[in-house]
């Protein structure tokens, strides 16, 4: 059985965004473990976040089952970089579209760089997100109220309208909501309330999608070991991250991967609107 880092883990913390080469241990994107098996051969598909933490795994286990990218990002020039090589090691087309998802403009033009560059789309996933760590509601300002609903719902709404019209029968629309969206934390309240919002927009999308043989779907993870968290966390609680759910430890990035693929996976035909788990055995309801 592979072993995966358990806490305690070296105090850290970094400017927001994050960067994946300052986190001690390194995350596991799957790099050297995921092996494909031809599952999305000939998709294109957008990944939004695809530099670092979740959207890297994503992106390298879709280029491994087959599919060509457009790798969505803010500036993390570096990270993304690191994640084109690995899909281009695999022979597949990486396009680096960096940019604030934040406008509705830019959602339009990542969708239009997919149609030129990929010459279609036959997945989205929405998985950028924000997340700062507030101890009372007065701290929140209304700028940041403002920042993560922007980012992490506005965006989705912007990307999934301009895509649709272009995916046809079979696509596949996948979102990262949370386990807080269940269960929200307290200290993460506009982000909890965000991710709440995620998984009902994918739950009525999934309906409102069906009669055009469009899937939409949502992966709830717990905690995961991202440039997300020394850089929106103090160094304590990055250092005890993952402690609180049965596995007593965070997910890697890696440990994702397959929930992407198989709600991509065109033999998930009849899975639609659903909310997949991955929390390392803590329920959600």
């Amino acid at each position: 059985m592979q072993q995966h880092p358990q806490p305690p883990f070296p105090k850290q913390q970094q400017d927001m965004p994050g960067a994946t080469g300052q986190m001690a241990p390194q995350p596991d994107h799957g790099e050297h473990s995921y092996k494909g098996s031809g599952k999305l051969t000939g998709k294109r598909a957008i990944i939004t976040g695809a530099d670092s933490g979740i959207g890297r795994a994503v992106a390298i286990a879709y280029a491994r089952e087959g599919a060509d990218l457009l790798l969505s990002y803010l500036s993390e020039d570096k990270d993304a970089a690191e994640t084109k090589h690995w899909i281009e090691k695999e022979g597949r087309k990486a396009v680096l579209v960096p940019g604030d998802i934040q406008s509705p403009d830019h959602c339009q033009m990542i969708v239009d760089t997919a149609l030129r560059e990929l010459g279609g789309i036959d997945i989205l996933v929405n998985n950028a997100a924000h997340q700062a760590t507030f101890k009372a509601i007065e701290e929140i300002s209304d700028e940041e109220w403002d920042l993560t609903f922007k980012v992490n719902i506005h965006a989705m709404f912007y990307l999934t309208k301009r895509a649709v019209p272009h995916m046809g029968e079979g696509s596949a629309i996948i979102t990262t909501t949370s386990i807080n969206s269940d269960m929200p934390n307290p200290t993460l309240l506009a982000y909890a309330a965000s991710k709440g919002a995620i998984q009902n927009f994918t739950a009525g999308l999934a309906q409102l999608l069906a009669e055009r043989g469009i899937r939409a779907n949502t992966v709830a993870p717990g905690p995961i070991w991202t440039p997300l968290i020394p850089s929106t966390m103090d160094a304590e609680r990055v250092s005890n991250f993952g402690k609180q759910v049965p596995m007593k430890r965070p997910g890697q990035p890696a440990e994702l991967a397959t929930a992407y693929v198989m709600l991509a996976d065109p033999l998930s035909s009849y899975v639609s609107g659903a909310t997949i788990a991955v929390t390392g055995g803590k329920p959600i309801l």
